[in-house]
């Protein structure tokens, strides 16, 4: 059984799928640690707990269309594939060309052809969609809530970003937006 369809699909799909299938050979070994790991080019691989309350705020279900920014090594799209089952569609966005490549072999060792990882474009934030997306994760912090993400979610959306230091949620309904504070937590800028 896969995506939002079990009791804990987040605990599922983080069982299924492995830390340190996604982490440099250097760092395998503390894989089952609850910290970030370094991944090269600045970047981390964030620490379990917080990948999981960010995926539980996302509540993806089955089926949903996600963009992962910041994707990294290809873990949390990884996770979020296997959150929306092969009804779903995830593209996860790296802005550094090596660890984008590399995030995309990690990802397709896991045979989950409705989510794939691309290079993201110098200076334009996420990727706009016809309809938006129904759920965007955003692994880096901004310095401010980027109104272009915003406008990327469709109605009945929802966002998990750390903006500063804060955890956010954002709900589009309509032309309505919530956004709620969750708790403070540590992220590479986005850049």
């Amino acid at each position: 059984m896969t995506g939002s369809d079990t009791p804990d699909a987040v605990a599922e799909a983080m069982s299924a799928i492995r830390r340190q299938s996604f982490l440099p050979p250097a760092q395998r070994a503390h894989a089952h640690e609850d910290r970030p790991l370094p991944l090269g080019h600045g970047q981390t691989n964030s620490q379990p707990s917080t990948v999981a309350a960010m995926l539980r705020l996302l509540e993806v279900p089955l089926g949903a269309h996600v963009l992962d920014i910041g994707s990294g090594s290809g873990w949390t799209t990884a996770l979020l594939a296997r959150l929306v089952g092969p009804g779903g569609k995830v593209l996860g966005l790296e802005l550094e060309p090596e660890l984008s490549e590399w995030g995309a072999d990690n990802l397709a060792a896991w045979g989950m052809p409705w989510a794939r990882i691309e290079t993201a474009r110098p200076g334009l934030l996420g990727r706009p969609q016809v309809g938006g997306w129904s759920r965007i994760l955003v692994s880096a912090a901004g310095r401010d809530l980027p109104d272009v993400l915003v406008a990327q979610l469709a109605d009945g959306g929802r966002m998990v970003l750390p903006v500063r230091s804060t955890m956010w949620l954002v709900e589009r309904r309509g032309t309505h937006v919530d956004r709620t504070a969750c708790g403070a937590y540590a992220f590479v800028p986005l850049r």
